[in-house]
């Protein structure tokens, strides 16, 4: 398998498409299926073996609430 570069990429969508995101990746989770998605121009497929966690951060005058989904790559 080739080696990936390393990445670190953020978008921001409007409240509708976020809300769709979230619906497909929510019925994909409950289903036991991979969930993909197409973030910057690539596609990423998470695989069923994923581990979702929540984590909050706070500094200064800003919060953030991340969901997070995480997977090794075999």
């Amino acid at each position: 398998m080739a080696t990936r570069k390393a990445r670190d990429t953020e978008k921001a969508y409007p409240k509708a498409d976020f809300v769709a995101k979230l619906r497909r990746l929510a019925d994909a989770v409950e289903n036991g299926e991979r969930f993909a998605i197409t973030i910057g121009g690539e596609r990423i497929c998470v695989p069923v073996r994923a581990r979702f966690t929540v984590e909050h951060e706070r500094s200064g005058d800003e919060e953030e609430i991340e969901f997070q989904i995480k997977w090794g790559r075999e």
